[in-house]
């Protein structure tokens, strides 16, 4: 039974020990705010046509 305490308790330790690295990272570091460009070609945007048009206003 002594080793599942031990076992138990090293886990509560290093679970502690994540949390508050996280939580460190949450309150301290503040990230930096920049603009972001994504180039999408034309040719997702507006596919080229596949068959026959209907110019009739059908």
């Amino acid at each position: 039974m002594p080793t599942l305490f031990r076992f138990l308790f090293v886990c509560a330790i290093l679970a502690g020990t994540v949390y508050g690295a996280m939580w460190a990272l949450v309150t301290f570091v503040e990230p930096q705010q920049r603009d972001v460009t994504i180039r999408i070609p034309s040719e997702r945007v507006n596919p080229p046509a596949t068959g026959t048009i209907d110019t009739t206003g059908r």
